[in-house]
């Protein structure tokens, strides 16, 4: 019942949602993370910007995790701190991802600040716990999963696998060591120069970042991120996202789908002008001519629908193309009703054109050469 509680909020949107609703797993097809993820590999050829703020959520995950953990064992040994237990794992389970603007950010800097104190650290580290031998082989920050992680990954539940009061294997305990990894890892693969998917972000975001990780502090906190991660949420939000909203929000087609109906089109609409001059210099009748309207229609009919980057037919029956020729169901309320919309007012444009142009290839005297 509770992956449904978010539903109701979303059916009641009657606009387009924004990039952190996106990011934050608070939309449905075709605007879902799965769909921009889509969008910045396949058309904007970016998809390193939305992998690095993806595995910066994964660290913060993992952070918390590791907390929540240590917050475990100091209850377990001390028990009279029982009643705070409360108030700490909601601080923990609330940790914002978004924006250091975004509401939740107050936890997340507490989050940070605990972890740069590294109070109780050694003496109550959970790889202190039984079975923490085997925690450096099957540690969730040694190694980024397959893309696209984040379909297996839920930011926005607290009572997940690994929570307190739920049984979870030791093998699944990070360390601290593993934080330290995890906080490497994204520098050496995002953010140095020349790393192996680097991307563009000033060099005085850099600088802080490098330094706090290689520096003496040694920091792992998911703090030290957030400009880096401020930065490329405002370059997906300015450069990709109106992009992908007038791609999936006003469309149903990808960009392969709409250059295949441009070429069958533009075929189809020189093979029936060719054929009705024929037909009209042959003096044929105008029984003869009515089969011209299938290429026309055809022809029109494609060119619409790489003109305006819709298919009025999938779109009115509640298909959108992820890519070629994979279609999935529209589930978004107002991207369904603005296709619908915008579907009768192509067909609409469709028919009026293909009409004209039949009737006047149609009804025009032959005259035999």
């Amino acid at each position: 019942m509770a992956s449904h509680e978010p539903l109701p909020a979303e059916l009641n949107r009657n606009r387009f949602p924004t990039l952190f609703e996106v990011l934050s797993r608070k939309t449905v097809a075709p605007l879902d993370l799965f769909s921009f993820y889509i969008y910045m590999r396949d058309q904007q050829r970016s998809v390193d910007y939305l992998d690095f703020w993806l595995d910066v959520s994964q660290h913060l995950q993992l952070c918390r995790l590791y907390v929540r953990r240590l917050h475990r064992s100091v209850i377990e040994d001390t028990p009279e701190l029982e009643k705070n237990s409360k108030r700490s794992s909601y601080i923990l389970d609330n940790a914002g991802e978004g924006p250091s603007g975004e509401k939740g950010n107050v936890s997340d800097q507490r989050l940070s600040a605990f972890l740069r104190s590294d109070h109780g650290s050694r003496n109550h580290s959970p790889q202190n716990s039984q079975g923490s031998a085997h925690s450096n082989r099957s540690t969730p920050g040694r190694e980024r999963p397959p893309r696209p992680s984040f379909m297996t990954l839920d930011t926005n539940s607290p009572n997940d696998s690994s929570s307190p009061g739920q049984n979870s294997s030791a093998d699944n305990v990070p360390r601290r060591e593993d934080l330290r990894a995890s906080a490497e890892k994204i520098l050496y693969t995002y953010l140095l120069p020349g790393s192996e998917r680097e991307i563009i972000i000033p060099q005085s975001i850099l600088h802080e970042v490098q330094e706090a990780i290689e520096g003496p502090d040694q920091r792992s906190d998911p703090e030290l991120f957030d400009a880096a991660k401020d930065y490329v949420f405002q370059a997906m939000e300015r450069d990709a996202f109106p992009g992908f909203l007038q791609s999936k929000g006003l469309g149903n087609l990808v960009p392969q789908s709409m250059m295949i109906r441009l070429i069958i089109g533009l075929i189809s609409f020189f093979g029936a002008v060719w054929a009705a001059f024929i037909l009209i210099f042959l003096d044929k009748s105008r029984v003869t001519r009515c089969w011209l309207i299938l290429p026309f229609t055809v022809a029109i009919y494609f060119i619409f629908t790489h003109q305006y980057m819709l298919d009025p037919v999938l779109a009115l029956i509640g298909l959108s193309e992820y890519t070629l020729m994979d279609f999935n169901r529209i589930r978004e309320p107002f991207v369904k009703s603005t296709l619908t919309k915008r579907s009768i007012s192509v067909l609409g444009m469709f028919l009026l054109v293909d009409a004209a142009l039949c009737c006047l290839f149609i009804l025009v005297p032959g005259k035999r050469l």
